[in-house]
């Protein structure tokens, strides 16, 4: 049996990363390692973490990086031939490393599986999200998989690992367009594996603030890619303007702008007088 690497990154979540790291004790695939990457945590997450240190492979500790230097310290340290990286406040059913190695095994073409997740939001309501994997084509515009997936560690070395620039988030999106612009597939399985605490903290709520910087990152670091995909690439550009363009004009027609405006009126009014 092939050895997994379940790699946990982890920072400042007390809360949650007890559980995490159970799900991955608790796969019931048995060839397995869990390695923890403490990057730079507070001390009450210190003190959870020394707690669970004993439970398992591997506890590595260093200062605050950012999660894909924490992603590859770990990943580095890794014995395993398949890698999975799971969030610190997220967790996985028990059967998800059997299922996913077993794609593995079918397919030699696969890079990347994955699966459905359950959306755990902070007011307790939650939601199904499908993503739908694919090859590079399904990949350009769009992450169409969990960020957190498994891969081969060969692929991930022969890629560059995850891009430690980026701290901003869609560092796993980019790192898969590298995993796949060569050649191979993500794989989704149709289950409902994994949970994913959607937080309004959250790494990819703090990235869509800063969310066309990010994009023109991506976008120029794999021009060639977009330069040979040209007319997709203007097509999903329009479609952002128009998207953007009905949210302002969304904005611009509900009734707390339109009070807005008016009550600021004689303000405005005061305000070309004097000026």
């Amino acid at each position: 049996m092939d050895k997994i690497s379940i790699i946990i990154p982890c920072f400042n979540d007390a809360k949650y990363v007890e559980q995490s790291v159970q799900s991955a004790l608790d796969q019931t695939y048995s060839n397995k390692e869990v390695i923890i990457v403490d990057d730079g945590s507070n001390s009450e997450t210190k003190k959870v973490l020394k707690n669970i240190e004993s439970k398992v492979t591997k506890l590595i500790t260093q200062d605050n990086q950012g999660q894909s230097t924490a992603r590859n310290v770990g990943i580095k340290s890794a014995k395993g031939n398949y890698i999975l990286v799971l969030d610190s406040d997220d967790f996985f059913e028990p059967s998800f490393c059997e299922k996913a190695i077993g794609m593995f095994l079918k397919n030699k073409d696969i890079k990347i599986v994955s699966c459905y997740a359950n959306l755990l939001f902070e007011n307790g309501s939650n939601k199904l999200y499908k993503p739908k994997g694919g090859t590079i084509n399904e990949f350009l515009y769009a992450n169409n998989s969990l960020g957190t997936a498994m891969f081969k560690k060969e692929d991930w070395s022969l890629s560059g690992g995850y891009d430690v620039e980026m701290r901003n988030g869609f560092e796993d999106w980019e790192f898969f367009i590298r995993l796949l612009k060569n050649g191979g597939e993500a794989i989704i399985l149709k289950d409902a594996l994994y949970t994913y605490r959607k937080r309004n903290d959250s790494t990819t709520n703090k990235a869509n603030k800063v969310k066309y910087k990010i994009l023109s990152y991506i976008y120029n670091k794999h021009s060639e890619l977009y330069k040979n995909d040209y007319k997709r690439f203007v097509k999903h550009l329009l479609l952002l303007l128009e998207k953007e363009e009905k949210e302002k004009i969304k904005n611009l027609n509900r009734i707390e702008f339109k009070l807005g405006f008016s009550l600021l009126r004689p303000v405005r009014f005061i305000k070309r007088i004097l000026f």
